[in-house]
């Protein structure tokens, strides 16, 4: 089921691209791809985590866009999201953590959009300081920054 803010068809995007989701999904908007602006997906409901990271010194806000939120908007069918950066960053993601943790794909930094510069403008975030579990190199090397595509396998 499609959540509210698409309860019809996914919309293709009006602004630039941002996120482009492709591989074992069943709702597309451009050929047989998921693509998103930053208006589409702040349209899906911001969360908010707060946490300490080993990428910047004291705890961050980031804003973002629930993984599992997302997954499920495109129908995501595979037990992975192969997660490529504009940087030629890629990691591999089990879409279990998605609902196993409250990860989001952020937007925006301490309430600022994040530039390419600054890690933006996706940077997929763990709640590092919710687990002990989560406070390892396994799962710092998940949270991709300059986040531009997923592929879904």
């Amino acid at each position: 089921m499609l959540p509210s803010a698409y309860a019809e068809k996914l919309p293709a995007p009006t602004g630039k691209p941002v996120l482009t989701i492709s591989g074992k999904i069943g709702n597309m908007n451009v050929g047989d791809k998921a693509v998103f602006d930053l208006a589409m997906l702040e349209k899906l409901g911001m969360k908010t985590i707060e946490t300490t990271t080993p990428r910047y010194t004291g705890k961050v806000r980031f804003d973002g866009i629930p993984l599992s939120k997302l997954m499920d908007l495109v129908g995501a069918k595979g037990t992975s999201a192969r997660v490529l950066a504009l940087n030629d960053y890629t990691t591999i993601i089990p879409i279990d953590d998605f609902y196993k943790f409250p990860v989001i794909m952020a937007l925006k930094m301490n309430g600022q959009y994040m530039r390419i510069r600054d890690k933006g403008p996706l940077f997929i975030v763990y709640p590092y300081d919710s687990s002990a579990e989560l406070q390892n190199q396994i799962y710092y090397s998940r949270s991709a920054r300059q986040v531009s595509k997923m592929i879904i396998e």
